[in-house]
């Protein structure tokens, strides 16, 4: 952890917060209400407006508009703020901004997650830890994305819609329901496709956690009954399996939009 060291053309305002070890490359703008933490890079052409904190050792590249006022039209100057963690790789020309007034106010982002060219996360949104997005993926307001989420690219999300941990969210789909923990969806409109199994076996799972995951599926989207029917019956097999507790309480928490659920599920 060195000395903080800004390019003689970065243009840094009074009453920003530079920790040790930030490096500004060239063109960058760095605001006075920005809070940049110990060993944070912005490569060049970087600005960080609004009362934006960064985490340490995140790294964002050229044309990275973070901190911007959100593009809400109801927003009024509100002091919202954003907040990036730790480990984040930001790449260019990313979209990252905070929160107003009707959504909490908030805008965050976890540690070690990864921003890919273009990609935009918007106002009052709430991302986890280790969360991929790959290029021109669109989040809109008021959106929740869970730990190690994956978002293929140009991938569009609803405002409002829930993204849950270790799911899979396909290439060029359009969200506009909430996608379960450990889920895959594809398509525009986006359904539910199966379980995000190459994740789950890349991160470690075992094998007989992805069995029962797998048979939990099944009978939780199968065409007999209701959800809330089938939900009691898996819950009463599965009782105390904690990744699929997962799965239940995301359903039972709710929120404004529908379940993403199969297709032949979404048309019977």
């Amino acid at each position: 952890m060195g000395e903080m060291s800004a390019h003689p053309t970065a243009v840094i305002e009074a009453g920003a917060t530079l920790g040790a070890g930030v490096k500004i490359g060239p063109y960058c703008v760095v605001g006075a209400d920005a809070v940049l933490e110990d060993d944070v890079e912005l490569l060049s052409h970087v600005v960080v407006a609004g009362r934006t904190r960064i985490g340490p050792r995140t790294r964002i590249f050229p044309f990275a508009s973070i901190g911007h006022q959100p593009q809400d039209l109801k927003y009024k100057g509100e002091a919202s703020t954003l907040s990036v963690g730790a480990d984040c790789i930001i790449r260019e020309g990313v979209t990252l901004n905070p929160g107003t007034a009707g959504g909490g106010m908030a805008t965050t982002i976890g540690n070690a997650c990864a921003f890919l060219a273009n990609s935009h996360v918007g106002h009052d949104c709430h991302v986890g830890n280790n969360v991929i997005f790959s290029n021109n993926v669109m989040l809109a307001g008021h959106c929740s994305v869970g730990d190690f989420a994956i978002l293929g690219g140009g991938a569009a999300v609803i405002q409002f819609a829930r993204v849950g941990a270790h799911s899979f969210l396909g290439g060029m789909s359009g969200l506009e329901n909430d996608l379960i923990p450990y889920g895959m969806a594809l398509g525009n409109r986006a359904h539910l496709s199966g379980l995000n199994i190459v994740g789950l076996q890349r991160r470690g799972f075992s094998r007989a956690d992805i069995h029962d995951l797998r048979r939990a599926y099944r009978s939780l989207f199968a065409a007999e009954g209701t959800l809330t029917e089938r939900m009691v019956d898996v819950e009463k097999e599965f009782a105390g399996h904690t990744i699929i507790e997962e799965i239940f309480e995301f359903i039972r928490a709710g929120g404004k939009r529908s379940l993403c659920t199969p297709r032949e599920a979404a048309e019977a």
